[in-house]
């Protein structure tokens, strides 16, 4: 459309130009009876008989001489021109006619509005991969706490172990820290603990009577085996998708040897603030750890409990601590408008970046979303538990569906319309780039206060994403902004290819929070936008070196900065002008 309306005026603006200067009779050329011309009238001071008379002939020859910067056009585009002048004027060597001459200036006028566009645009993309690398430095995650201790922690014996804080389908998860400061040796001894004879565990009930409550900043989930039998080979194989978002470090240990002996290994995620990260991945033999009887005996190894089904070693994984999931955040807090919609862009950015590194989660819920508050309650949100991704190097985001025995993903209430209502075949694939964007679609409904569409809670009536209709999507409050209503319809749109992108959708709630003024305007330039940039730069970078550090906003805004791409901006503006134009 761009190339188009720039010809367009460069054609308005030749005939306007011919008309001026051509008004006076004269002979014809082309149009008429063919007329071979004298040297006044078709060739030019200094130029050779029977040499073709080109644009930047007859433009002289009019005063008309195009400005420096269409020279490159003149040179070259030399062969296009001599092929619109045999066109238009019939003879190579003939004089153009009116019509060629209108073709030659419309051709270099719109050429050269079309080099001023792509030049604005080129220095808008050269900015914003300024910025980027700049934020890319200033966005580095804090290190692992367990960083300092980078050969230590790759065995459960190393850990003190405390009370569970959560299970589900596949694994429970305990609070743990590792008991090598002396005050928490002093609270082991105290309490009873045994080191050295199996993982330090804290009885159910005696935490009150410790005389210091140690801190738990970790978290160690136990896999739950069943079927990977008790190999550490076999165990790293079947569980590889769980090792996707681990660091370097944590498959240093006991995981890095095996996976050298088997040649491979799960793809690695890298690290993202709004993504979860494993510390250490190791194997060990499963332990009694408390509630175990009560809460999952039957999937612990016959040594343990006479009638359980698991073997006698697992999978552990050492990861942050978390305050709560969104789930139990959302069952005693009410965010406001504004907040659920930094809380929407957060699950938006953690999307996009799996997106960018070729993974897809295929099973976002809240029970699968940590929350962590900051200094000030704002809740900080991180993506969990990657049991069921696609992570595959050989096949990306594109899944072959050549039976239904492959595996589509986790949850099925929130699974995207084109991976629900797929049909195996042999040259079927399923597109999963933007079906985790469609789950967060889903998942805002909740983060806005209102039941998810597509959970059926008692006897209310629900919807399936393998039939659901647009229209029957409730409406959002009207106290949610109308960018984030109309975006969250759009997150929700059956056809994926009418769907935004993960990131287009981040930029968009990025814009829509941060640049109310700079997007006022109806004429929005590259320059304009590149100026507001700068000056969201030099806030940001002010606002980091301050208690503000931690502020989410904060983080937000470095996040954006950090994942500048002109051409996803670009959309997002143009998106978000035409939905306020429509409102």
């Amino acid at each position: 459309m761009a190339v188009r309306q720039a010809l367009g005026r460069g054609l308005q603006l030749g005939r306007a130009l011919l008309l001026r200067f051509t008004a006076k009779p004269g002979p014809t050329y082309g149009w008429g009876r063919p007329e071979r011309p004298g040297p006044a009238a078709g060739w030019g001071r200094g130029e050779r008989p029977g040499q073709a008379a080109g644009p930047g002939a007859e433009l002289r020859r009019l005063g008309l001489g195009l400005p420096g910067r269409y020279r490159f056009f003149r040179q070259s585009v030399a062969g296009l021109a001599a092929r619109l002048q045999r066109q238009f004027v019939g003879r190579p060597r003939g004089g153009a006619g009116p019509c060629g001459r209108a073709v030659f200036l419309a051709f270099g006028l719109g050429l050269g509005l079309i080099e001023e566009k792509q030049a604005e645009s080129r220095r808008a993309a050269s900015a914003c991969e300024e910025i980027q690398a700049v934020f890319t430095q200033k966005n580095k995650l804090l290190p692992d706490p367990l960083d300092a201790r980078r050969w230590q922690g790759f065995r459960l014996e190393e850990y003190l172990i405390g009370k569970s804080i959560g299970k589900g389908c596949s694994a429970a998860v305990y609070e743990a820290t590792m008991p090598v400061l002396p005050q928490n040796q002093q609270v082991a001894g105290s309490i009873g603990l045994l080191p050295g004879r199996g993982p330090e565990i804290i009885p159910r009930g005696e935490e009150e009577q410790a005389p210091l409550a140690p801190a738990f900043p970790l978290a160690i989930k136990m896999m739950w085996n069943i079927s990977a039998g008790s190999s550490s080979e076999a165990i790293f194989s079947t569980m590889s998708q769980e090792l996707v978002p681990a660091s370097r470090v944590a498959l240093a240990g006991e995981y890095g040897a095996v996976a050298h002996r088997s040649k491979g290994g799960p793809k690695q995620l890298a690290a993202h603030p709004n993504v979860i990260r494993v510390f250490r991945a190791f194997t060990s033999s499963v332990p009694l750890l408390p509630g175990a009887l009560l809460d999952y005996p039957d999937v612990l190894p016959p040594r343990l409990h006479p009638e359980g089904l698991g073997h006698g070693r697992t999978l552990f994984l050492v990861m942050k601590n978390y305050s709560c999931t969104l789930r139990q955040y959302l069952r005693g807090n009410s965010p406001s408008p504004r907040l659920a919609t930094v809380m929407t862009l957060q699950l938006l950015e953690g999307v996009a970046h799996l997106v960018q590194q070729g993974v897809a989660h295929r099973d976002l819920k809240s029970d699968n979303v940590l929350v962590e508050p900051d200094a000030d309650g704002c809740p900080w949100l991180v993506i969990t538990d990657f049991g069921c991704c696609l992570a595959d190097e050989r096949v990306g985001l594109q899944l072959p569906f050549t039976s239904w025995y492959v595996d589509r993903g986790g949850n099925g209430c929130l699974m995207a319309p084109e991976v629900s209502t797929a049909c195996p075949g042999p040259r079927a694939v399923i597109d999963y780039s933007k079906a985790d964007a469609w789950a967060v679609g889903a998942l805002a409904y909740e983060i806005f206060g209102l039941p998810n569409p597509f959970y059926g809670q008692g006897s209310r009536a629900h919807l399936e994403s393998r039939s659901y209709q647009e229209a029957q999507l409730p409406a959002l409050p009207e106290s949610v902004p109308p960018e984030a209503r109309q975006l969250v319809r759009s997150l929700l749109q059956r056809d994926a290819s009418k769907r935004p992108s993960a990131r287009v959708a981040a930029n968009l709630l990025h814009l829509s929070l941060w640049g109310e003024r700079t997007l006022a305007l109806k004429d929005l330039k590259p320059d304009k936008m590149i100026g507001w940039l700068l000056r969201q730069s030099a806030a940001t970078l002010l606002a980091s070196r301050l208690a503000e550090k931690n502020c989410v906003e904060t983080k937000m805004k470095m996040l954006f900065l950090a994942n500048l791409e002109y051409e996803a901006l670009s959309q997002a503006a143009l998106l978000l002008c035409s939905w306020r134009a429509a409102l």
